[in-house]
């Protein structure tokens, strides 16, 4: 095994190009630690939060990354065998230790899952946190019931399409919106049974589809449309934000006695390790593999290339995931 690895380390905040590839030592783990050769990831928009400066806790330099999926290159407490394929996603990566954004990832065993898949890298490298934050937020945040009626906002967000696809085979009726009026058959090709344009103004339209309005909201676009989705739900729905596509962190004006209805929740979605380890990984892969949980790649990029995958996620024109894959074909452990 190599000495070093490559890795995009950032050193200051900035446009995408303060991303740098360089090389760094190859982290040595500890028995509690598995190091793990990064066969992809997905890129996040907490990331470039990061990567802009909105992470204030965040010290540089650092590697960013709150995902991979690759193989064990090491576990010195016998967690896991060498070469078995596995996941990992937050508890710190790229914020408090190094992240994904590397040939080589070190991180604490107990958020490591392994899983069987002949999938390649480039859809594996999908799946990890935008599975997590889909389950997460419809089962978590939003307790998500057979029959229930289901609006996302959001739509054509990885996120969006992944939670339309699970929401369905778990019996929900669904409604999902994009800015994109040629964006409705990739919606509901994801499941959704009613698609809506999304002028920022859909709590009527939703209230006229469903008597009364949707029994539950996704809410992926943030801020900039909460009011909006609150004002979809009926009694005593949820409304739960997971995502944020739009660029307002907070509301300028909040008041919540006018703004949240009576009988109705609002709750957020984060998820963390114990959300990644509780959820049936496995079982979303296979469903993956067999095609009856549709995965939407925007655009799969080669490591050299990190800094235009950052201006694609920037210019949200990715149409889906965005992954990067870190190896070069035929290289070894």
């Amino acid at each position: 095994m190599t000495k070093t690895m490559r890795a995009v380390v950032i050193r200051e905040a900035g446009a995408p190009e303060v991303l740098r590839i360089e090389h760094r030592p190859l982290p040595v783990p500890n028995a509690e630690q598995v190091l793990i050769r990064v066969e992809a990831f997905g890129l996040n928009r907490s990331e470039m939060f990061t990567r802009q400066g909105h992470s204030p806790d965040v010290v540089f330099p650092r590697i960013l990354g709150i995902e991979a999926a690759g193989v064990v290159a090491a576990a010195p407490g016998g967690q896991f065998d060498a070469g078995e394929k596995v996941a990992t996603v937050m508890g710190g990566m790229g914020r408090d230790f190094d992240g994904g954004y590397a040939e080589y990832v070190c991180v604490p065993v107990g958020q490591v899952r392994s899983f069987r898949s002949p999938l390649t890298w480039h859809m594996l490298g999908a799946l990890p946190e935008m599975l997590q934050t889909a389950w997460g937020a419809l089962f978590r945040g939003l307790r998500l019931q057979r029959g229930e009626r289901l609006l996302i906002r959001g739509g054509t967000t990885s996120i969006g399409l992944a939670a339309a696809a699970i929401a369905k085979a778990h019996g929900a009726l669904i409604a999902a919106t994009s800015r994109n009026p040629l964006s409705e058959a990739v919606v509901r090709g994801a499941g959704a049974d009613h698609f809506l344009v999304d002028t920022g103004a859909v709590a009527t339209a939703i209230r006229g589809l469903w008597d009364g309005g949707a029994d539950k909201v996704l809410e992926l676009i943030g801020t900039g449309t909460l009011v909006d989705s609150l004002a979809a739900v009926r009694e005593p729905g949820i409304v739960c934000m997971a995502g944020m596509v739009g660029d307002r962190w907070s509301f300028a004006d909040f008041a919540p006695m006018d703004v949240i209805p009576t009988g109705v929740s609002l709750t957020t979605y984060s998820g963390g390790v114990d959300d990644f380890m509780a959820m049936p990984f496995q079982s979303l892969i296979d469903q993956v593999e067999s095609g009856t949980l549709p995965v939407r790649i925007g655009k799969v990029f080669k490591f050299d290339d990190i800094v235009e995958a950052h201006r694609l996620m920037e210019s949200n024109q990715a149409g889906g995931k965005i992954v990067v894959l870190t190896q070069e074909p035929g290289s070894d452990l």
